[in-house]
């Protein structure tokens, strides 16, 4: 079953934000990824404050639920739980 995953990717000084589709697995979301970089559709935008942290690419599962996001204090910081 295919998911939606938003796929943010920081190098170089430059910033990219976009969606795939892919199978809940690392192969599937690297395939799609290297797929849609491929198409040469995605928007690079400069960002001027990252020269200095290292390169990174991050996705997260695009959840369509109406429920609210039910949050938790771990060590002073309210994170999201049961998502």
């Amino acid at each position: 079953m295919l998911k939606k995953f938003t796929v943010k990717i920081w190098a170089y000084d430059y910033h990219a934000k976009f969606q795939v589709l892919a199978e809940d697995n690392r192969e599937s979301i690297e395939n799609s990824i290297l797929d849609k970089i491929g198409e040469k559709s995605i928007k690079w935008e400069s960002t001027g404050m990252f020269k200095n942290n290292p390169h990174r690419i991050t996705y997260e599962e695009v959840v369509d639920d109406t429920r609210p996001i039910q949050t938790k204090t771990v060590l002073g910081v309210q994170v999201a739980v049961g998502v």
